[in-house]
This record gives C-alpha cells, sequence and structure tokens, in this order.
C-alpha cells in the first residue's frame, strides 16, 4: 500500500506545470561560491521568466520539501541518519567549509533546499502524467543513489519520481530516463540496475567524473562523448538515439535529465556546445515526446556558469513558441509538430 504524501495533491487548473520554490536557492554567508555550481541559478531562472511575461508568481506550482517517509520511499534509514553529519554532507557537496559547521545549519541552509528541489521533481512526476508535460526548473541529482550521495546530489530525486509515479499511479507502469548531462548519471543507473521497467538512455562525455563502471551496466544506450564535441555531432546523436530509445520500448513517463553543463566552457562538463544547441536539444526531445503523445517531465541538473539561467529560461520560452508547452495541453495534445 503506498504511503500517503502531500506531493500528490491536486494542482488547481490555472497553473503551469512549472514546479518551483524560493527555498531551491542556498545562500549561506557565501560559502556557496565554494563550488561552481551557481546556487541561485533556479531563482534566476524564474526571474526572467516572470519578465519575459510566461509565468505569474500565481501561476507555477509552489514546490514541497519531500518528507523523511517520501525519501524513505528510495532512500535507506542508514542513508538518511549519514546526513546528520556535516562532513558527509561537506563530501556530497564538495564544499569541504560545511564540515565545520553545526549540522543543523547544514540540514537548514544546504539539506532542506536539496529536499525541497525533491518534492518539486516528485510533483512534477505526477503532473507531467496529469497535464502531458512538467518542469521542476530544479532536480536531476542523478548522482545519488538509495544508500550514497556525490555530485552534489544529495537525494535520488529522479528514481523517487519514478518510484512514486510506479506506486501510485495506476497507469504507468514503464519508464525511460533521457539523461542529457555531460556526466554520467550514475545513481539511477545504481537504482534501477535490474528493474526491467526502466530504460536508460544516457549521452555524456565519457572522460570525466563519475567514471562508474558498474552502473554503466543499467545503461540500455549509451553515448559516450569525447572532449569538445560540437553542436553538429551532438545534436545529431541525440535526435537519433532518443528516437531509437523510444522505439526500443514506449514508455508511460520520460524523465528528461537536461543538464546544462554541456555549454562550451563549462569547467566541469568538458562539451562544446552553444547556448543555441542546448535550446535546440531541448526542442528535439520535447518534439519527439510530444508527437508521441508520451508525457515528460524536465528537470534542470548539473550548469555550472552564470550564463546557465537565462539558457534554460530561454529553451522554456523557446518550448513555449514552438507549441511543446502550453497551460491548457492535455496529455493527449499532440498538434503543433
Amino acid at each position: 500500500m503506498p504511503h500517503t504524501t502531500k506531493l500528490y495533491e491536486d494542482i488547481p487548473s490555472t497553473c503551469w506545470p512549472i514546479v518551483y520554490s524560493t527555498d531551491y536557492n542556498i545562500t549561506f554567508i557565501g560559502l556557496e561560491k565554494l563550488h561552481p555550481f551557481d546556487s541561485g541559478k533556479w531563482g534566476k531562472v524564474i526571474n526572467f521568466l516572470r519578465d519575459e511575461k510566461l509565468i505569474t508568481d500565481d501561476t507555477i506550482v509552489a514546490a514541497k520539501e519531500a518528507t523523511e517517509e517520501d525519501l524513505l520511499v528510495v532512500h535507506t534509514r542508514r542513508y538518511l541518519n549519514k546526513l546528520k553529519w556535516s562532513y558527509v554532507v561537506a563530501t556530497i557537496t564538495e564544499i569541504p567549509p560545511l564540515f565545520l559547521l553545526p549540522n543543523f545549519l547544514v540540514q537548514r541552509r544546504v539539506l532542506k533546499p536539496l529536499r525541497t528541489q525533491t518534492g518539486g521533481t516528485i510533483m512534477a512526476g505526477k503532473l507531467a502524467i496529469d497535464r502531458g508535460w512538467a518542469i521542476n526548473v530544479g532536480g536531476g541529482f542523478h548522482h545519488c543513489s538509495s544508500d550514497k550521495g556525490g555530485g552534489f546530489c544529495a537525494y535520488a530525486d529522479i528514481t523517487l519520481a519514478i518510484k512514486f509515479l510506479f506506486d501510485h499511479v495506476e497507469s504507468v507502469s514503464k519508464a525511460t530516463i533521457i539523461d542529457l548531462d555531460a556526466h554520467q548519471g550514475n545513481g539511477h543507473g545504481r537504482d534501477f540496475m535490474d528493474d526491467k521497467r526502466v530504460y536508460i538512455m544516457d549521452v555524456y562525455n565519457r572522460h570525466i567524473y563519475p567514471g562508474d563502471t558498474i552502473a554503466k551496466r543499467a545503461i540500455k544506450r549509451r553515448i559516450e562523448l569525447d572532449w569538445g564535441t560540437e553542436d553538429k555531432e551532438y545534436l545529431e546523436k541525440v535526435e537519433t538515439h532518443v528516437k531509437g530509445a523510444l522505439n526500443e520500448i514506449t514508455p508511460d513517463v520520460i524523465v528528461y535529465n537536461a543538464g546544462t553543463d554541456i555549454l562550451d566552457g563549462d569547467p566541469l562538463g568538458g562539451l562544446s556546445i552553444s547556448p543555441q544547441g542546448i535550446i535546440k536539444r531541448d526542442e528535439i526531445v520535447f518534439r519527439i515526446a510530444r508527437s508521441r503523445s508520451i508525457p515528460i517531465l524536465m528537470v534542470t541538473s548539473g550548469g555550472y556558469q552564470k550564463r546557465t539561467a537565462r539558457i534554460i529560461a530561454d529553451s522554456i520560452l523557446n518550448l513555449h513558441n514552438q507549441g511543446f508547452i502550453d497551460k491548457t495541453l492535455s496529455g493527449s495534445h499532440d498538434s503543433g509538430i
């Protein structure tokens, strides 16, 4: 019997299926500046969308924090207890000075934002089924598995969103993860290693973190890229393999991990994709999903440069301009493709 959760409460039809909370943003006496991650990027994305009149505060879905009971759907109690040690969180987030802070501050200023983003991904999963698409402006913590965090990922939000759908939504029995972050998504790989219901496609730089050979066994469609891969080769591979993945199995939902660390100049991604290339990539994925009437949930994942927020916002605006996202869309809508 699935547990009772506040994350699946009904959302007013007046809202876009765009999920966000001001609690997403990590600000804490400048410590966030010690990691290359722009820890306020989520709020900046929303501000750009607000400035462009796509959304208002009343039309976005307010994310709720995932409770311990929600997290235990995937995570072990042992792992969640480990997060009560500041040095563990410092290691996962790659911000060493967190080691020196009392854990109640780490919980409030670092883990609560990540739990709220995780709640947002779970909420967006249900919205995607109800509306045909959903975007969590945060989330995409694809290096975290049920019992191990890493790479700035403390909670396994992708695994949680899929498990919630399997447990709570009768119409969902198969899921496809399309992971286009520059890094291999080893967390959900480990979680779904032997789960035939989940198909994983992963396109990543073969030379960088995490190099998790065990998790690679879970990837059904693996596209390994070399340093400096550029738009033309990248976009051709994305289009070919997204179509190929969905031809192999028709899922009930797509979870799209839309990392922007593929951007040229990213200090951690090592690829050379232009801002226009990122916008085109997202358009390709949504076009194919919408044309096949497969609900799609997008999370924003990695992206480590100050210009990232503008690119994510421009991509969402482009999806709207192309007719792939709209407030009134239902799951069966497929016009404009």
